[in-house]
């Protein structure tokens, strides 16, 4: 390699190849913040009060933005990379990745507290992504600042419901081995995000859900519009603006009447003369729509569901008899015929109603929100709120706030008239507390003084509220391990484990034919024609042979795309489904050849373990003999990278030399 080259000549060298302008105009800007490729990175990061007061101040984004992230991490996990929650100043306020990864990032200050902004890090996909108001891909030595050329970034800002970028989504990990397909999952993360925040700004008003397909209507692609009672225009999320044509700016100037072609009245009137949940409209050019009306009421409780026009309409005037619980929320329809979930469900209907707290135990995605749901539609307590917490996705500078609540200045940055905590929203029903082994040590002091005197203090307020309360938690984490650890207390273990149960795995279950049966019926109830779907018998056989690393979410992923990609006869088959599936298997089979073997590369076999535990012990074998060198691993037993690391053993070192 010559070393005669000056770093500016080299710097343009590589300029003069980007086809994005965007990019070129922020190399430009660095320069003229005064900027250097070889300088030392900005490693100024705010201190853990500012880090807090920053958290608050952007309290809903996070709120809105922490299970997305989560849900976003399992998509990508174990792939060398991390997610990013900025503001609208690019500072980092929250961080979820690959531990391994998060070590390496935070070497360059890529971690809560520091700011990515491009007068700070130079060109980077967050700082630009906010200065040129677009998605943003960098790529390697795409980045100014030569510390931070092993990353590639994808980053896409975040609007709120009024059109102004309020942060940014940014997916980072090793330029080497950056995927095309991570900008798509970070843009649909954020419309998840934009519509979350849509849905809860706008509450008493009249919306407008529709799309020229449709089968769209109710996912991401359906484009919602927000109306006053009479008609006025509120705003519209970013699909409802490129179905109608124009941006949000053009929009304010329109009313129900200008972009529906009628009024709120006889809107109103129309649905409520038809017994089909949707109705067909007429945009201002000429386009037909199926839409969807609903009037969302206020609620003081989060998570309210909307009033849809039909329901109002076709209930008696003084009717007051609450709604029967969904079918698919109900303990019987989760007894599927597997004998360990109908010993599950057997026990728990047993305590229902008896004050006896439950813990549901198991692996990710195996159902335990599900059956808690289900739980709480069976109990004496099904009119109350069923009010769900995930302790570990709330960032642990919040999650006080967001149990207990808080009183008006109780902190700085805290709402006018302070917030009503989760455990005050759930009085007279039901709490869940997901994940509450992730639930900070300080903070399990405060919940087990709860549970001891049933009365709750809000975050500076010196008085103490009632609470009548059930709890049910889950974990698919080893408590007693934890307590171990000195990572949880041993005395609110035993306030929590009342009844202790554990679902099984999907690999472990009996019922998977009537489970998949089930979910399709779901899906296809779902959909807008109604059709029937069904699965071809070599279809089935592959799914008995799969492990079902992911378990249900793995599952209903898989069922919901392939029945997206089914033929006029509803039958899913192979050309259906996706090529990760077939590649865990592939995986599946490598790795089950040495079940018959009693040892692989020094490495014993567990006897009469499951497949899971057979692929685990194989993994680390192989592993050991390469050296934690992943790539050789992959070729050795067929099978790619990224499903060496899905189920590589959690503490198994590795390199990857290629």
């Amino acid at each position: 390699m010559r070393n005669d080259v000056q770093p500016a000549d080299a710097e343009a060298a590589v300029r003069a190849v980007w086809p994005a302008p965007s990019l070129r105009k922020a190399h430009e800007r660095s320069e003229t913040f005064g900027l250097r490729s070889s300088a030392r990175p900005d490693y100024d990061v705010l201190t853990s009060a500012g880090l807090t007061l920053k958290r608050e101040q952007n309290r809903a984004l996070c709120a809105h933005a922490m299970p997305v992230m989560e849900t976003l991490h399992e998509q990508i996990i174990n792939t060398q990379s991390m997610i990013v929650l900025t503001n609208a100043e690019g500072l980092i306020l929250h961080s979820v990745g690959d531990d391994d990864f998060l070590q390496r990032a935070e070497k360059v200050a890529l971690r809560p507290g520091a700011n990515w902004s491009e007068n700070r890090q130079g060109t980077n996909a967050i700082g630009t992504a906010l200065a040129e108001s677009c998605a943003m891909v960098v790529h390697g030595n795409q980045h100014y600042l030569s510390a931070n050329q092993f990353l590639t970034c994808s980053s896409v800002p975040i609007i709120d419901p009024y059109g102004d970028v309020i942060g940014v989504l940014d997916v980072t990990g090793d330029h080497r081995s950056y995927h095309p397909h991570t900008m798509a999952l970070a843009k649909m993360s954020v419309q998840m995000i934009e519509n979350h925040l849509f849905t809860t700004t706008f509450q008493e008003t009249l919306q407008v859900s529709f799309h020229s397909r449709p089968e769209f209507l109710g996912t991401l692609m359906e484009g919602i519009v927000a109306f006053t009672n009479d008609g006025r225009f509120l705003s519209a999320n970013r699909s409802a603006q490129f179905q109608l044509g124009m941006p949000l700016a053009g929009l304010r100037a329109h009313t129900l009447s200008s972009l529906f072609q009628l009024t709120s009245t006889q809107l109103i009137d129309r649905v409520r003369g038809s017994l089909d949940p949707y109705t067909m409209l007429n945009l201002s050019n000429g386009t037909v729509v199926c839409a969807r009306v609903q009037f969302r009421r206020a609620s003081a409780a989060e998570g309210s569901r909307p009033a849809d026009v039909h329901d109002s309409a076709r209930r008696p005037a003084r009717a007051s008899v609450p709604q029967p619980a969904a079918v698919l929320s109900r303990l019987g329809y989760l007894d599927t015929g597997d004998v360990q979930v109908a010993s599950v469900i057997a026990k728990v209907r047993k305590v229902i109603g008896k004050d006896i707290p439950i813990l549901i135990t198991g692996e990710t995605g195996t159902g335990k929100e599900l059956l808690a749901q289900a739980t709480h539609n069976d109990s004496p307590r099904r009119d109350g709120p069923f009010v769900a917490v995930n302790c570990a996705s709330i960032p642990e500078t919040l999650i006080e706030s967001e149990l207990f609540g808080y009183e008006e200045g109780a902190f700085t940055g805290a709402r006018r008239k302070g917030a009503v905590g989760k455990l005050l929203q759930a009085n007279g029903g039901t709490l869940f507390l997901d994940e509450i082994g992730d639930m900070p040590h300080p903070l399990q002091v405060r919940l087990l003084r709860v549970l001891q005197e049933r009365v709750v203090n809000p975050l500076g307020s010196a008085k103490s509220i009632p609470v009548d309360i059930a709890i049910i938690c889950a974990t698919h984490r080893d408590l007693r391990e934890l307590i171990a650890q000195h990572r949880f207390r041993e005395d609110l273990y035993y306030r929590l484990n009342g009844l202790v149960v554990r679902l099984p795995p999907l690999r472990d279950r009996s019922d998977l034919s009537i489970v998949i049966q089930k979910m399709l019926q779901h899906e296809s109830a779902a959909s807008a024609g109604h059709r029937p779907l069904s699965v071809a018998p070599d279809v089935m056989a592959l799914f008995e042979r799969c492990t079902w690393p992911g378990n249900f979410r793995q599952l209903g992923n898989l069922l919901r795309t392939a029945a997206a990609m089914v033929d006029d006869d509803g039958v899913i088959r192979r050309e259906h489904l996706p090529e990760d599936f077939f590649e865990d298997l592939r995986c599946d089979d490598a790795l089950g050849a040495a079940a018959h073997a009693p040892h692989l590369g020094g490495v014993p076999v567990p006897h009469g373990g499951s497949l899971q535990d057979v692929a685990t012990s194989v993994i680390a074998a192989a592993l050991a003999r390469h050296g934690g060198n992943v790539s050789a691993v992959a070729r050795s037993l067929g099978v790619s990278r990224n499903t060496i690391y899905r189920r590589m053993p959690a503490a198994a070192p590795e390199r990857d030399d290629d």
